[in-house]
């Protein structure tokens, strides 16, 4: 996690937004745990916006589920802009880590939305050391440049060869061809909005040649 000493220096009053967008578990439990260091309670009628179910549920673990407002998509925040348009006088925040999908971002900057992005928590290296090889898997999947550094930091000797890498957004694809990789997979992208649709795509195509 962040220190309040690191958040605050952010200088975000979280009571100024009436409305917050979780992305993840890992953002609802940052988010609340940041409000608790700042000594801010989150008043009854905060606004939730959920990128999929089982974040929204997440809450209850915070909050009486039913007594808010919660909105909640199908996994991707398309799902939600209907409703976000709604609401668009609200000022959103957006919990963060310090390394996240540029793709939210530019979603909420083309609703034109109030928001303020917050760096909530920090990504840290995985430790991979625990596999002994790479060369067993077929394709490498990352969804952050975390991910990407981590392989670096872990396998500092790995050679693609014929091991497929697949990213999902556009940061995390630049770090694979900064990192001196191929990308073999994107996602996303008009034909397959998700990393899984990507892969299936990836795989009938390899199966006709």
């Amino acid at each position: 996690g962040l220190s309040s000493q690191d958040f605050r220096a952010q200088r975000i009053d979280i009571l100024e937004h009436g409305a917050v967008i979780l992305t993840s578990k890992l953002s609802v439990d940052h988010y609340f745990k940041m409000c608790n260091e700042m000594r801010v309670t989150v008043p009854e009628s905060m606004k939730y916006f959920c990128i999929n179910e089982q974040t929204a549920y997440y809450l209850q673990k915070y909050i009486q589920y039913r007594k808010r407002k919660i909105f909640f998509g199908h996994g991707t925040m398309l799902d939600l802009v209907d409703v976000i348009r709604k609401n668009k006088d609200e000022k959103f925040l957006l919990p963060v880590s310090d390394v996240h999908k540029e793709q939210i971002v530019e979603f909420l900057d083309e609703l034109q939305l109030n928001y303020t992005k917050g760096v909530f928590y920090k990504t840290v290296s995985a430790d991979l050391s625990d596999l002994k090889s790479l060369s067993e898997y077929d394709v490498l999947v990352f969804f952050t440049p975390a991910g990407i550094r981590s392989l670096k930091a872990n396998f500092p000797n790995f050679k693609q060869g014929s091991i497929r890498i697949a990213a999902f957004g556009h940061t995390a694809a630049a770090m694979v061809k900064d990192m001196g990789f191929r990308l073999d997979i994107f996602a996303p992208n008009p034909q397959n909005p998700s990393m899984t649709g990507a892969l299936d795509a990836y795989i009938k195509e390899a199966n006709k040649r």
